[in-house]
């Protein structure tokens, strides 16, 4: 039997979607260890980078010291935190993949809110709004585009990622991919990392979505909206 069609004998079969080694409960470890990092970087990333792009300073140094997150190998974070934290802790899981969720988040935000088009904030500034009004009211919604795509990457890496913190003892769909190791059973493996990759992309599809839904200049286009044009306009 082809590993392929060992893995769908393997997710069609019901005692492996039951219990504490089921795929139900490894996925709501996965999404738990994923989703709360993802928060916890947003929280930290966004707000920062946003001001700081805003004002224009200081934006160079914050990018090249959240980028040393994509320097240093994950699964190396993780292991020295699990010495300083403890097993008995989620803690070394949730802030390796912090680390590895910051840098598309600042780097993007501060781009974004950076080069948003000059021409329009300059226009906005010389009919007096203030610097409030032009982060939240012309900068955000011009920088809203890139600012998303780094949310997007970020989410979409961090559950990708999340799979490593089965090799240090943690939950997750990891725990499957490990477990065939171990068991040697190669339709076990191959399963697991079907359901990594597919969570992945449904993770990729939902922002998409959001993406659509939550844009303000795509909001401002629909029939009865008001367009950034009608926001400068006194």
């Amino acid at each position: 039997m082809s590993a392929i069609g060992g893995a769908w004998d393997w997710l069609t079969t019901g005692t492996n979607w039951s219990g504490a080694e089921g795929v139900p409960h490894r996925l709501s470890e996965h999404l738990y260890f994923s989703g709360v990092s993802l928060g916890i970087a947003l929280v930290l990333s966004l707000p920062a980078a946003v001001v700081l792009g805003h004002y224009g300073k200081g934006g160079a140094v914050a990018v090249n010291i959240s980028n040393i997150g994509r320097a240093v190998p994950t699964f190396a974070v993780l292991t020295l935190l699990l010495v300083a934290f403890g097993s008995g802790s989620d803690w070394p899981v949730i802030v390796s993949l912090v680390l590895f969720a910051v840098p598309p988040l600042v780097t993007n935000a501060y781009v974004g809110v950076r080069e948003a088009d000059r021409a329009v904030v300059e226009a906005a500034r010389g009919m007096g709004m203030t610097d409030r009004q032009l982060l939240l009211r012309i900068e955000l919604p011009l920088a809203f585009p890139l600012i998303w795509t780094g949310v997007r990457s970020a989410a979409v890496q961090v559950v990708a990622t999340a799979t490593l913190a089965a090799m240090a003892g943690f939950g997750g769909l990891g725990r499957i991919i490990t477990a065939g190791f171990k068991r040697q059973i190669t339709a076990e493996v191959v399963a697991g990392a079907v359901l990594v990759a597919v969570l992945a992309l449904l993770v990729e599809a939902v922002f998409l979505v959001l993406e659509r839904l939550l844009d303000p200049m795509r909001r401002r286009d629909r029939p009865g909206a008001t367009s950034l044009s009608g926001v400068l306009s006194p």
